[in-house]
């Protein structure tokens, strides 16, 4: 994930600067430009979610993560900490970075090349669906630990406020498509919609997904029903 809280993302400076623009002409918006909110579309790397007795387990008794980049959504943040990711044939991948805060359960989320890398054979889920998943174990500096489940590929999704949604005349768990314009533009199906009120308007595509289409922070993206 690429957004950072301590200034405005690119995607909302255009967004404001289009209106604004749009305003001053005396002309009808568009109906990109109309939307409460601008689209922001970033790629989520691999990384992991771990639960405050994973943490103390792999860092030391006591021990909380530590803020090291704030993200798009409010509240979470990629963590100073990382841990390296022991998988099928002790194959590993050092610096798996850590995203916070501490959740519930544990979760490793990776793209279908990282698992290919590792020998892992792993499903698509939505985040938090473990169920009948791969496991793996976790080195961290104190100690190991060993997930019994928990390692997926994370199905591409949307998070938007109901204001978004209302936009977008869609509700929470339906689909959408990504149209991502560029040299490599391609329309991503299955786009399933996450809506919260606490929720910023942001896709998250994994690593093979944003390769596929050479995402650059200027690339146009827009949401279809």
């Amino acid at each position: 994930m690429i957004a950072t809280a301590s200034a405005p993302h690119r995607a909302v400076v255009e967004h404001l600067v289009r209106q604004a623009v749009y305003s001053r002409l005396g002309k009808p918006l568009p109906r990109a430009a109309a939307a409460p909110n601008p689209l922001v579309v970033n790629i989520s790397a691999r990384h992991c979610h771990l639960t405050p007795e994973a943490v103390e387990i792999l860092f030391g008794k006591g021990h909380q993560l530590q803020a090291h980049k704030w993200l798009y959504q409010e509240g979470q943040f990629a963590a100073k900490e990382a841990l390296t990711l022991i998988g099928p044939r002790s194959r590993v991948i050092s610096n798996l970075r850590i995203l916070g805060p501490c959740r519930n359960f544990n979760q490793i989320e990776l793209a279908y090349t990282d698992a290919i890398a590792l020998g892992f054979d792993i499903p698509l889920r939505l985040s938090g669906n473990i169920k009948d998943t791969p496991g793996c174990m976790l080195m961290g500096p104190a100690g190991f630990f060993e997930m019994k489940e928990g390692v997926i590929r994370a199905a591409r999704h949307v998070h938007m406020s109901p204001a978004d949604a209302d936009f977008y005349e869609v509700t929470n768990g339906d689909e959408m498509k990504l149209r991502i314009g560029g040299s490599c533009g391609l329309i991503l199906d299955k786009m399933l919609c996450r809506v919260d009120k606490s929720f910023k308007l942001e896709v998250h595509i994994d690593t093979d997904e944003g390769n596929a289409c050479n995402l650059q922070a200027d690339t146009m993206c827009e949401l279809i029903k």
